[in-house]
C-alpha cells in the first residue's frame, strides 16, 4: 500500500512526514521535514521549493547521467534548506517506508551538512536527531 502521507514524529512544532512522492506535499505541510521516496532531481526540488519546508529527503535514483538524480540538492541548498538523498541500493525508489527503515544517506547538501547530517548514516536516525534539536 502506498504511503500518501504519514506523520511519524513531532517536536517543538516541527513534524517529520513520510510520503512516497514529494508531489503529495501541499501547503498544509508548512515547516515539515519531508521524507520522500522520489528521485532527488530538479523536478522534485521544484515541488519542494513551492512549500516552506524545514528539510527534505529523496532517493538518489542511482545518481544518473550528469548527476540528474541528485541535482535538486543544490537547488534546495540555494534556499538554505537541508536536503539529502538515500542510496538506491539501500531503499527502493517510490517506497518511503523502505527509505525510512533502511535508507542510508548517500549525499547531503551544504545546508544539511551544517546541521549535522552525514553520508553513511541511517536517514531515520539522522532526521530524528535533527528533530530533537529543532
Amino acid at each position: 500500500m502506498a504511503t500518501r502521507k504519514k506523520h511519524v514524529a513531532k517536536h517543538n512544532g516541527h513534524s517529520v512526514v513520510l510520503m512516497d512522492s514529494i508531489s503529495y506535499a501541499d501547503k498544509a505541510d508548512e515547516g515539515i521535514f519531508a521524507v520522500s521516496a522520489s528521485h532527488g532531481g530538479k523536478s522534485s526540488a521544484h515541488i519542494a521549493l513551492t512549500l516552506p519546508i524545514a528539510g527534505a529527503v529523496f532517493n538518489d535514483a542511482g545518481v544518473g547521467k550528469d548527476a540528474a538524480g541528485v541535482a535538486g540538492l543544490e537547488m534546495l541548498d540555494a534556499k538554505d534548506i537541508p536536503a539529502m538523498t538515500v542510496s538506491n541500493t539501500s531503499a527502493r525508489i517510490g517506497d518511503v517506508e523502505d527509505a525510512w527503515e533502511h535508507g542510508v544517506v548517500s549525499r547531503v547538501n551544504s545546508s544539511a551538512s551544517k546541521q549535522g547530517f552525514q553520508v553513511g548514516g541511517k536517514v531515520r536516525d539522522q532526521v530524528l536527531a535533527w528533530l530533537e534539536k529543532a
